[in-house]
């Protein structure tokens, strides 16, 4: 670096930059500038054109079809019509659809009545779960150090079905966005029902509708850990439960086994928006109304409306625009049209959608401001209270995720985009001892993920059969697949298959990054306008409201009030009851062939699609707003700071782990369950997809034979966590090494027949398989031998008290091994990076 002196000193001066260099410098940098700014004005109008291009052609060809189909029936309409009239019968049809058509107004207005008393009579009873289970109160979250508004439900099982207490417990989080608990336990088909069937344990994570004062998230994840540990401690013969969350219970889930890495069994998310940037250009138009309609100032201001009490109401009317000609039209049409069906189902998914739930401000502006604007949680910037911050790559349990094409409100990408921004490869999961396994489905809507749509209900059951073999796989990245196949006892049964997949599988979903640039920019935005909020307005706002005034807005929200003034405290309504029972009792319907029944039927599909033309109108202009406004040149450098991912490591950058330190340093060290598990996984990557009787039989071996099953569900995971880092990174010197680890011929002949009884018969084996499986028999000095394996070997084991002689005497090593391995990561946690 030049000094002061150096500047004016001639014999050193000519060494230096000098001015005509610095604006040959400044004009290539200009250059530069302006390249990048106008490749990134091509993107913005690529991205622009693309949107409008897609969501034209979309709405072109939907209501194209559908507009001829409505000329089609508008033409069948007057054809009847015109018949009716050459009959001269079309005077009396008239009459008799009038008629027909009041008594059924007040059948439905009567309904709509119900639906009010319920309304009011759910929310004097704090709006209980809906669930259609009798449940006895395990634990409340206000009696634990940090209070929260949340309860453990024990589900009493039905007549006729038998718990055991050893199956693997099940807990069930519901989403707590607007509505109330109780939705995963809706109907005898739901997750409730399917585990009860099988005799599993059923526990509810369900909560009241007013939080607790000064309740924070932090508190709820606190809570839930105390549950979970209830049920363990209730089931101590059982495996781990398997926690399921829906929808915000399923990131829920995730920040639960992120921070308590020791209590979860495998982990079942449904439809949880964890990646909320992500999407398709063209698609998926909730993910830009933070950019549109406003960022964290809004949840805030509102609850400072509800003196530091969000209403949940916000939310489900923010659902309900999100399709309003299904919401707010064709839900009382067909109500109208179909009252002769009665309205009990009507009846009991309106208690559901009519209970609204309160949250804290903390609460809010966490889930707002950490997750659906900032998307902190898969960068690895979210921090569930200060200094306690959210790593999912701390996760241990198998994680399994639905998502679907059909979900408008959690898209595929939202629900899988998470993994791909968090792990470098597979090789990093593998590595990590995780196992994840997704599915996605082409059709199921976001409710019918987890309430009980037929196409959900077989994965829900299917899940729920395979938790075992999935505990079994080694670890990575696997895509679930069911067919349906037979049918059994009146249950039908399917094949499951996994698919090894790679992260690329999961980006293919998307239609890349390019598009999610200006939500960082959002994000800053956002940050900015709550922090003149906090600190302009705020004071004035608070001042001005008071308890009474908070307690009000509540009351007079317009979802509460179409509601309650359709009640029967509603004087009007007096006579509505009665005149629908004497209608009931003198009930003329009109007939089927009666031509206005057809003009209504043909008016609501006109109406709807009129509705359904202003959506998607609105949702495309919502989308070209926000790429206009948020895709600018001074959007994006505005947003810079905030479009940073997490640091990845490479595959060799984890070769630094305590973890696979230690793995490798035991490469020698073991005995018959590492050598048995070292070459299964070793022959697991010859394989790109695992079908499900190999799943069994491997599953059968890990866990019900000897000498694995005295191992225990925990050392067993560890067994199989270290030998995957020593296939990974050492596989050659894995299988030179497997004469260490069987130290007899019996040993080393029974291991191997192990092995190959797995894989099935030779026939359907790899070549890639055959070739492993005889490169294992040279290692261990044994004959080349291809007969099949059609018996597990374990089982004609008469005496296993060699084996497990062979794991009482690594169990003090493998032990002492996991401490230090425990200890050094202590150690060094703190200088790990991601």
């Amino acid at each position: 670096m030049a000094s002061v002196f150096d500047l004016f000193d001639p014999d050193v001066s000519s060494g230096l930059p000098r001015p005509q260099g610095d604006a040959m410098a400044m004009f290539q940098r200009g250059l530069a500038s302006a390249k990048r700014e106008s490749e990134a004005c091509a993107s913005t109008g690529d991205i622009l054109s693309a949107a409008a291009a897609r969501q034209g052609k979309r709405m072109l060809d939907t209501h194209a079809e559908r507009s001829r189909k409505l000329l089609e029936e508008t033409g069948a309409v007057l054809s009847g019509l015109h018949h009716a009239q050459g009959k001269t019968a079309l005077p009396q049809a008239w009459l008799e659809y009038q008629r027909d058509a009041a008594e059924r107004a007040i059948l439905a207005a009567d309904t709509l009545r119900k639906r009010g008393d319920i309304f009011l009579a759910h929310e004097a009873a704090d709006c209980p779960p809906v669930l259609i289970y009798d449940y006895e109160t395990v634990m409340d979250g206000r009696d634990q150090p940090y209070p929260s508004n949340y309860m453990l439900l024990r589900i009493l099982p039905p007549d006729g079905v038998v718990i055991d207490d050893t199956l693997r417990p099940y807990i069930i989080i519901d989403p707590r966005a607007g509505h109330g608990p109780g939705i995963g336990g809706f109907k005898t088909d739901s997750q409730v029902g399917v585990a009860l069937r099988e005799g599993h344990p059923v526990y509810f994570a369900a909560f009241r509708s007013r939080p607790e004062p000064g309740q924070y998230l932090s508190y709820v994840t606190r809570s839930e850990a105390a549950f979970v540990r209830e049920v363990m401690r209730r089931h101590p013969k059982a495996p781990k439960p398997v926690v399921t969350g829906n929808c915000q219970g399923g990131w829920a889930t995730l920040l639960l086994a992120a921070t308590n890495t020791d209590l979860t069994g495998p982990i079942v998310i449904n439809g949880a928006p964890v990646a909320p940037w992500a999407g398709r250009i063209g698609e998926n138009p909730m993910r830009y109304n933070a950019g549109v309609l406003g960022g964290t100032w809004i949840p805030m201001f509102l609850s400072d409306l509800g003196g530091g009490i969000f209403d949940g109401a916000h939310l489900v009317q923010n659902f309900e625009m999100l399709n309003p000609s299904r919401t707010l039209f064709r839900k009382y049409t067909d109500l109208f049209r179909d009252i002769d069906k009665g309205d009990t189902t009507f009846l009991e998914f309106e208690k559901w959608w009519g209970g609204f739930f309160l949250l804290t401000e903390p609460e809010i502006r966490w889930i707002v401001e950490q997750l659906f604007v900032g998307n902190r949680l898969s960068k690895n910037e979210a921090r569930l209270e200060p200094g306690r911050p959210v790593d999912l790559k701390a996760i241990r349990a198998p994680i399994i995720v639905f998502a679907s094409h059909g979900d408008n409100i959690t898209p595929p990408q939202q629900a899988l985009n998470w993994i791909a921004e968090t792990y470098a490869d597979v090789s990093e999961i593998r590595i990590r001892g995780q196992r994840i396994i997704y599915m996605v489905h082409d059709q199921v809507g976001h409710l019918g993920i987890f309430v009980s749509s037929q196409i959900a209900k077989r994965e829900h059951a299917e899940v729920g059969t395979t938790l075992e073999t999935i505990e079994a796989l080694a670890p990575g990245l696997y895509e679930m697949r069911i067919e349906d196949v037979k049918e059994e006892a009146g249950r039908q049964r399917f094949t499951v298959g996994f698919v090894e997949r790679t992260l690329d599988d999961i980006r293919a979903l998307d239609d890349g990054y390019t598009d999610e640039r200006p939500f960082a920019a959002v994000a800053r935005a956002s940050e900015v306008q709550a922090q003149m909020y906090d600190t302009l307005m705020r004071p004035l706002v608070k001042a001005l409201v008071t308890d009474t005034a908070a307690e009000a807005s509540r009351a007079l929200h317009p979802q509460r009030m179409i509601r309650a003034l359709a009640s029967s405290r509603n004087p009007a309504m007096a006579v509505l009851e009665s005149a629908a029972e004497r209608v009931r009792e003198s009930r003329a319907k009109a007939t089927p062939d009666n031509p206005f029944l057809a003009a209504e039927a043909l008016w609501v599909q006109a109406t709807e699609q009129m509705i359904d033309i202003y959506r998607d109108s609105r949702d495309m202009m919502h989308e070209l707003a926000f790429f206009g406004m948020w895709s600018t040149p001074w959007s994006r450098v505005f947003g810079q700071t905030h479009e940073a991912r997490r640091t990845l490591k490479s595959t060799d950058e984890l070769r630094s782990l305590p973890e696979v330190a230690s793995a490798l340093y035991n490469i020698e060290r073991g005995g018959f369950p590492e050598a048995v598990i070292r070459m299964l996984i070793l022959l697991a990557d010859n394989r790109g997809t695992v079908r499900r009787d190999r799943l069994e039989r491997s599953s059968q071996v890990l866990t019900q034979d000897e000498p694995f099953k005295s191992l225990g569900a925990e050392r067993r995971a560890l067994i199989i966590h270290e030998q995957t880092l020593i296939a990974t990174y050492e596989p050659d010197r894995a299988i030179e090494t497997l004469p260490s680890l069987l130290s007899t011929p019996e040993q080393r002949a029974l291991a191997l027949r192990t092995v190959r009884y797995i894989p099935g018969l030779a026939a359907e084996m790899a070549p890639e398989t055959r070739t492993l499986l005889q490169r294992f028999a040279t290692v261990l000095d044994l004959p080349a031998d291809d007969a099949d394996v059609t018996n597990d070997p374990l089982l004609d084991v008469q005496d296993t008290a060699g084996l497990l002689d062979a794991v009482s005497a690594n169990a003090a090593t493998a032990k002492a091994a996991a401490v230090a391995r425990r200890h050094r990561n202590g150690k060094t946690a703190a200088r790990q990076d991601d």
